[in-house]
């Protein structure tokens, strides 16, 4: 048992199978911690009508950080479709746990490294190293949605000009979704970014918005960075809009460091940004706020691939990586980025996204061997 209490979600699908990778290789650079299992998921909302019940919500508040496998989450129509007969037609709204997680613990900052491995086929390029920088609790995810449209929320918005032409649309025909920018959120993330671009060393920091048609939200983002920017004085700024920067990151990737956008947008580019080093069995992800982190793969929950021990779990190993640098633990976070680095330049073992035939348990049996020797 080792000083630190780690909570695992395993959640949907295939998130059990990449969790049980990454545990071999923390162990293989000799992590020691006490792991607890938590709930969550789309069986909890099922039976119990609730995808993070409140115990998962109590166990977070109780350990030092979080590895959480994937997530399974579906249309609300649907969703509700899906309950045990018990709960239905009692009015329960599904929502995302892992968004639910992020808003309850305040992970402002969504860090999703996107590198380049020498030797992996799937690369756009072997020269590209980004990483991006998205603000997690506000914008389009915060939540605040409306169908139909009460009429006192109506009312509200009619004070603008614009809403005049959506006058006589029925409540019933229309569906709002709320777009929220605080000024601390942005400064938030954006100062996240900046600091990171500091400490390791990238010449430049983009900020991917669209203040030309959204003009007070992404106008809002982009003035803050404005102003934070003149004190990294050493740091070069860019503005892009985010049409544009899907273009420039698809023709030019290798000349972007730091990116930072709002919650979509940053889901957009981090996406984007990932196929160009092999998709998302590549993409590992930090949510990570002041006292709370969950660490995480950016893929899905991969039902159809439940239990065949098939999925690549390098993305699940990376973010386990980014669990041990949040920690302190850099030295043996560093071994599993050696490990993972030559693995994958050996080629001897690829899972089938790589062109290969190797399963989940024989790639992280090679990174753990790896980092043993690192």
């Amino acid at each position: 048992m080792g000083d630190y209490k780690i909570a695992l979600l395993p959640g949907d699908g295939v998130g059990g199978d990449v969790l049980e990778a990454a545990l071999k290789v923390l162990e293989a650079v000799g992590f020691e911690a006490e792991y607890v299992e938590g709930d969550i998921g789309w069986e909890f909302w099922r039976t119990e009508g609730n995808p993070l019940p409140d115990r998962t919500i109590d166990l977070l508040n109780e350990t030092d950080a979080c590895l959480f496998g994937a997530i399974t989450s579906k249309p609300k129509e649907e969703a509700a479709r899906e309950l045990i007969p018990e709960l239905q037609g009692k009015g329960l709204v599904y929502s995302s746990p892992i968004v639910g997680l992020r808003q309850r613990f305040n992970l402002h900052t969504n860090l999703r490294p996107c590198k380049a491995y020498a030797g992996n086929p799937l690369n756009l390029r072997d020269d590209i190293d980004l990483v991006v920088f998205r603000e997690n609790t506000e914008g389009l995810y915060c939540g605040v949605e409306f169908h139909p449209v009460p009429e006192g929320v109506r009312n509200a918005l009619s004070v603008h000009p614009k809403m005049k032409r959506f006058a006589d649309v029925p409540g019933d025909d229309l569906a709002i979704s709320t777009r929220i920018f605080t000024r601390k959120g942005c400064q938030t993330i954006l100062r996240q970014g900046f600091e990171y671009a500091k400490t390791y060393g990238y010449p430049t920091v983009t900020v991917c918005e669209k203040p030309n048609v959204i003009r007070e939200t992404s106008g809002l983002m982009v003035r803050e960075a404005r102003k934070i920017a003149q004190e990294y004085p050493e740091i070069e700024l860019w503005e892009t809009n985010i049409d544009a920067m899907c273009m420039w990151l698809v023709k030019n990737p290798q000349k972007y460091g730091v990116l930072i956008s709002s919650n979509m947008f940053g889901d957009i580019l981090s996406d984007l940004a990932a196929q160009l080093v092999g998709g998302l069995g590549f993409a590992c992800a930090g949510n990570i706020g002041d006292t709370s982190a969950v660490f995480e793969p950016t893929h899905g929950s991969a039902p159809k691939y439940m239990g065949q021990n098939k999925v690549n779990p390098i993305a699940t190993i990376r973010s386990a990586k980014m669990m041990l640098d949040y920690l302190g633990e850099t030295a043996k976070a560093d071994r599993i980025e050696h490990a993972v680095a030559q693995v994958i330049q050996e080629a001897r073992v690829r899972t089938y996204d790589m062109g290969g035939t190797s399963t989940t348990t024989e790639m992280a049996d090679a990174v753990a061997q790896a980092a043993k020797e690192a």
